[in-house]
């Protein structure tokens, strides 16, 4: 079996909602990390067997294959074909560990992997919500198999988060604890220039 190796890695800032990327197209924050990976390694695009992306809410600018979309909005070759994944949090995790298995099995050589999302134009679960017009109140509730199995009780991030915690007797304050330590590391790692060689401008 061949090895997979990750050649180089670049992202755009994080943004916050209504902040300074608000307005940038979500194909246009993909196109952005393609732009900022070329540029920095000596690869011809042409050469990419596949591009692999994670983009969850699949509407709006965010529908259609936005991963090959995007691919295209950054004016890269029309031959090379592109995919979009969505395994929600870990979409992008996932659009990577496919471009390695493509790699370990030999059915690619080059695959370049990763996300993209506006949160601010395109609110989380916003997908869930249009169904509605269609007659769809959750992806779930009109399933006959899934209520037969899972009946009407809800099925969120909240929920969930609030079964782990009693699972696993993690308190409030466990979490919250957590959370400040990790955004004073981000905090630290940002002013010790630990993501420097990471970020890419966009624009």
């Amino acid at each position: 079996m061949s090895e997979a190796y990750i050649i180089d890695a670049v992202r755009t800032a994080v943004g916050k909602r209504n902040g300074s990327l608000a307005k940038v197209h979500p194909l246009d924050l993909g196109a952005a990390t393609f732009k900022g990976l070329f540029d920095r390694v000596d690869v011809d695009p042409d050469a990419i067997d596949d591009v692999i992306m994670g983009v969850l809410d699949a509407i709006g600018g965010q529908a259609g294959n936005a991963g090959r979309l995007a691919w295209l909005a950054g004016g890269y070759p029309e031959e090379v074909p592109g995919c979009t994944v969505d395994r929600q949090c870990g979409s992008s995790q996932q659009a990577i560990s496919f471009a390695a298995q493509g790699v370990m099995s030999g059915t690619a050589d080059l695959i370049v992997a990763g996300g993209f999302q506006n949160m601010s134009q395109i609110p989380i679960s916003a997908a869930m919500l249009v169904g509605t017009e269609y007659g769809f109140t959750s992806p779930t509730a009109e399933s006959e198999g899934w209520l037969h199995r899972y009946g009407d009780q809800e099925v969120s991030q909240f929920r969930g988060a609030e079964m782990i915690a009693e699972k696993w007797d993690i308190s409030r304050e466990d979490m919250e604890q957590f959370a400040l330590s990790s955004h004073q590391r981000a905090l630290a790692a940002i002013r010790n220039g630990h993501f420097d060689n990471e970020i890419i401008p966009v624009g």
